[in-house]
């Protein structure tokens, strides 16, 4: 790993937003990162090496905080969604059930014995993808918002399930370095919670901001450090590590200015660099050298549409349940944790990938089809009154002068 690759990296990172620049498409910006890496990986011009060390740890710390930032992108704090909890569990449930048949059916076409993974990938959604696209089309009420909660909690589910299902031989060990990082997380959520009834975490961003010492990034650096190592050292992925610090610091509501902080950092560099090493990291070559494997790509991304599309059945408007398909983070995660663990064959991480990529595209088609339907749209912000000498001023009413109000 050398400067001069940093350049090259950074250089076809760009790509991701180049692709991203004509909104209509609505393609994520990863996208364009992972085909970068492709160009420059493997499967294009071997200009990189993914299995360099230093590029690995580097992927590895973006892998952490891509998920830190998708957890604190979840809505835990907004009241609306806390209502429909209980629907968004029982459709997420729901997709569960119908992913776990499906995962059977595919592993017994494909002759392996990745069932459990496969349902993991096609029960996943993504917050980090659906959120945005809600709000870039405008979308509320009601069954948007049970939608966000299934979400919600399948995308949290998945991404504690998947290192338990795709190294069972390690399972146990798992699920204690699993359940260590949650009760970490947990404590560092009840540290910020008091911390902020008793007026001290105000008080400290204030300090923080005033002197430009970046404290907040600082400490939650370190907490995301620290929870990532218990993972290594528990083989557990850095995935659940970053998703549990970003939740603990959505609970609590993550302040603007770390927000900012993040996006910065992560989207600036890290996370497109995690992006261009798995790009490079993919074995096209591998995929498209066993027409099976493609197969299993299309599979897995139409498999997750239907399954979620299923929940029709349950009052979900299809377009919600299509988006609710969309997905990235887990796939990504497979892909990685698979190919360290050398528990998928050669192109089966690229399949996986594939199956996300559909997903995605139809994230696009169900944006597009929920964005027309006046059922789906969020509820115009009320107009602020207007204001005279002494207050507010309040309309008369309808009079009889054509319904008009009297100024």
């Amino acid at each position: 790993m050398s400067f001069s690759t940093l350049i090259l990296v950074g250089v076809v990172a760009l790509l991701g937003p180049l692709l991203a620049l004509p909104t209509r498409w609505r393609i994520p910006v990863v996208i364009g990162e992972l085909v970068g890496g492709i160009a420059i990986g493997a499967s294009g011009f071997g200009l990189v090496n993914a299995s360099d060390q230093t590029f690995t740890f580097l992927a590895d710390l973006g892998f952490g905080l891509t998920m830190f930032v998708a957890g604190s992108h979840v809505p835990l704090r907004d009241a609306r969604l806390r209502p429909l909890l209980l629907v968004g569990l029982v459709r997420a449930l729901g997709v569960g059930v119908a992913a776990a048949l499906l995962g059977v059916l595919l592993a017994t076409v494909f002759h392996n014995g990745h069932a459990a993974i496969y349902a993991v990938l096609m029960a996943s959604s993504s917050a980090a993808l659906i959120l945005p696209a809600v709000d870039q089309v405008g979308l509320g009420g009601p069954k948007v918002f049970a939608t966000l909660a299934q979400v919600a909690i399948a995308d949290t589910a998945c991404i504690i399930a998947l290192p338990l299902v795709i190294d069972p031989a390690n399972a146990p060990a798992a699920a204690i370095g699993a359940a260590i990082i949650a009760v970490a997380a947990l404590v560092f959520y009840f540290v910020l919670r008091w911390l902020k009834n008793h007026k001290l975490l105000r008080r400290f961003h204030r300090f923080s901001e005033r002197r430009q010492f970046a404290l907040e990034l600082r400490i939650s650096l370190i907490v995301l450090f620290s929870l990532a190592a218990i993972a290594v050292a528990t083989h557990v992925s850095i995935m659940l590590a970053g998703f549990a610090c970003g939740l603990a610091v959505s609970a609590v509501d993550e302040p603007r200015r770390l927000a900012k902080q993040l996006f910065a950092i992560n989207d600036g560099f890290l996370g497109p660099l995690f992006f261009v090493w798995l790009g490079a990291s993919l074995s096209l070559r591998a995929l498209f050298a066993h027409p099976q494997l493609v197969l299993l790509g299309v599979a897995l991304g139409v498999g997750a549409i239907l399954a979620h599309g299923i929940m029709r059945l349950f009052r979900q408007p299809l377009p919600l349940g299509v988006m609710a398909s969309a997905q990235l983070g887990v796939p990504v995660a497979a892909a990685t944790i698979g190919q360290k663990l050398h528990v998928l064959s050669s192109g089966e991480p690229a399949a996986l990938i594939l199956g996300a990529l559909i997903t995605i595209a139809g994230l696009a088609l169900g944006s597009q089809l929920a964005g027309r339907s006046p059922l789906l749209a969020a509820a115009p912000a009320p107009a602020p009154p207007a204001t005279g000498p002494t207050g507010p001023t309040i309309p008369s009413g309808p009079t009889p002068t054509g319904g008009r109000t009297v100024p």
